[in-house]
């Protein structure tokens, strides 16, 4: 062989051996963006999910200590359950108006300031309380709601934002796997925290709220506007016109989602009451454990439905419908099982996994319905409904208690009896939600 052809082979060896080497480097460089990506992915979840977390903590955590809270401020029961609804009807208020300036300017410019307002509040609170001042105890929880109100509908709506696809309804499931997470934790942590001092608790809200406005701020890059928002007159517009042609399953699915939550909060307010009483006289800490069960259900199916039902319009209607047809069944035979308490909890677990199938199909199928500009009004709404139902459930269930155990599982059945009907008749999202 020539001195020549040895060059050119050599030559040849060493350039595909760069390729070679440049195409390792592209796989490794691939590869490593690839893992950055999905961490990322992960902290923007994260800081999500934190969101609708603090949001619930809000009045969950509160409900231990309502008794102390009445014995040291000298006030009625009546007074005392104000401080959790005056909360709750306050967010119902307020949150269409922050859907409408989510969507007007930027979410995040309405997440921000709500966080700060919500936690500035829980300070204002803790005062009041120390001090046994209720009407500023009350003002303190009213600016609390409003804070809460923009919070985690606007959460919602930047799921719909940032993601598309499988991964968007993942992150809604999530979300809502969170919103749970806070209803298991938060009776038991407000007990452990009232053992330091009973109104502990005012002053852990603006603890959690700064941690989720650090990872708001830090890990959510929000999209940019790709249109200039509608003038108000011209965005009610729109919104009624999103009525007039999605209203039927829109309006059913807003009502669906409200009643899982009022049978969710009416059933935990019903089991608190029952476990303090004879003959099991359990009450505290272990008593927030127990009320854990059927919500730490609800929590893990919310996760894994969100994970697999994507974007699929079939698989969706199955989970509405099967999430459904598994709480009136439970809920039916709760009729006749109150007097052991192993089957009684177990019923309402299975209704809770129920709510856990139902609660992402609609979050997915009600974000997906409007586009980005409108998001924030429809999410919004859609939360608003949902408060209501959670602040009228004990009451109501209170009510139905002095009346026989019969007759709230008798009326909670007959309800998600008809919720199933609406969804089966009128929620029929296609093949692929947007």
């Amino acid at each position: 062989m020539s001195t020549k052809t040895k060059s050119k082979k050599l030559l040849s060896i060493t350039f595909e051996s760069d390729i070679e080497s440049v195409d390792d480097q592209t796989v490794q460089k691939k590869s490593s963006n690839e893992t950055a990506a999905g961490k990322g992915q992960m902290m923007i979840f994260i800081a999500l999910a934190s969101v609708p977390l603090v949001m619930v903590l809000g009045n969950s955590m509160l409900v231990p200590i309502l008794p102390q809270l009445q014995q040291q401020l000298h006030i009625s029961k009546f007074q005392s359950s104000l401080v959790i609804s005056i909360f709750s009807i306050a967010s119902a208020i307020v949150i269409p108006v922050t859907g409408y300036l989510a969507d007007r300017y930027t979410r995040k410019m309405v997440l921000v300031p709500a966080l700060i307002l919500y936690g500035g509040a829980g300070i204002l609170g803790g005062f009041a309380a120390a001090w046994g001042s209720y009407p500023i105890l009350i003002t303190a929880r009213a600016l609390q709601g409003i804070g809460a109100a923009g919070t985690a509908p606007i959460a919602m709506a930047l799921v719909g934002d940032l993601f598309k696809d499988a991964t968007e309804s993942k992150a809604l499931g999530l979300i809502e796997a969170s919103n749970g997470s806070g209803k298991v934790v938060s009776p038991i942590l407000g007990s452990l925290l009232a053992l330091l001092v009973w109104y502990a608790a005012f002053f852990a809200f603006p603890v959690f709220c700064a941690v989720a406005l650090v990872m708001v701020i830090w890990f959510i890059k929000e999209p940019k506007k790709q249109n200039d928002p509608l003038p108000l007159k011209q965005y009610i517009h729109t919104i009624g016109t999103i009525f007039k042609k999605k209203g039927r399953w829109l309006i059913s699915s807003f009502f669906v989602g409200s009643l899982a939550l009022f049978i969710l909060f009416g059933i935990l307010f019903y089991l608190s009451n029952i476990l303090e009483k004879a003959p099991y006289n359990i009450d505290g800490v272990i008593k927030g454990l127990v009320l854990a069960i059927p919500l730490l259900g609800m929590v893990t199916t919310s996760y894994i439905s969100g994970s697999i039902i994507k974007k699929s319009g079939v698989l969706i209607r199955w989970f509405t419908n099967v999430g459904l047809i598994l709480m009136t069944v439970a809920l039916a035979c709760a009729i006749f099982f109150n007097q052991n308490i192993y089957v009684f909890i177990g019923l309402l677990t299975l209704s809770s996994i129920g709510t856990g199938l139902l609660l992402p199909c609609l979050n997915t199928m009600i974000t997906g319905a409007v586009d980005k500009g409108e998001r924030g009004m429809i999410t919004s709404l859609y939360n608003s409904l949902r408060f209501i139902g959670v602040a009228i459930g004990p009451p109501l269930f209170g009510w139905m208690m002095d009346i026989s155990h019969q007759t709230i599982f008798i009326t909670v059945s007959a309800l998600s009896l008809a919720g199933l009907a609406l969804s089966f008749f009128l929620i029929k999202p296609d093949k692929t939600v947007k």
